[in-house]
Formats: C-alpha cells, structure tokens, sequence
C-alpha cells in the first residue's frame, strides 16, 4: 500500500465510522496522544508499538486529507529536497544544516 492509498482509506474510515473530519485543532491534539502513546509502548518494550506507530500515522493522513494535502506528493518533494542538504556537527556536537 502507498501512502495516497493509505490517505484515502483512512478518511473513507473516519466517514464511515463518524470520526471527527472538520475540527484540525483536535486532530492535531488527538495525533500528539496517539505519539505519546506510541512512545510509550517503545519505552515500555510493548508487544504493540508497531500498532500504535500505525495509529500515528493514520491521523497523520488523514489530518492531511483534512487540509487537502497530497501527502504522498510532499513526503516525495520533502526527500527531495532533504537529500541535497548538508549537515556537520555543531559546537555541542549535534548535527546543524549547513547547506540546503
């Protein structure tokens, strides 16, 4: 499955089960839950952290069907562009774009 695929089926599901499609302020509330619970089952080794990292990504796009954003089309331009940056470590030895 691809993402626009992944987009489309996602929102069909949130219409047909009446979940939340006009309210983006909750939307993002509701995708920061489902982060922290995502988080959560990786620091507690959970059987079902694959499961919620999915659910993040559920909300993701529908969140993005929500602002009519092709997000296949953007994470494909977002790569793109972040494959031509250059980093190098910083004075406290992260790494800071230098280029791009």
């Amino acid at each position: 499955m691809d993402i626009a695929e992944a987009q489309r089926l996602a929102w069909e599901n949130k219409l047909t089960k009446g979940f939340n499609t006009a309210d983006i302020a909750l939307e993002f509330g509701l995708l920061n839950a489902e982060v922290g619970e995502a988080f959560t089952a990786w620091r507690k080794g959970l059987p079902d952290a694959g499961e919620e990292l999915a659910d993040v990504f559920l909300y993701l796009v529908a969140l993005a069907q929500m602002q009519n954003v092709d997000l296949a089309h953007e994470v494909t331009r977002k790569i793109e562009k972040n494959s031509h940056r250059e980093y190098a470590p910083g004075t406290n030895g992260t790494l800071q774009r230098v280029e791009g």
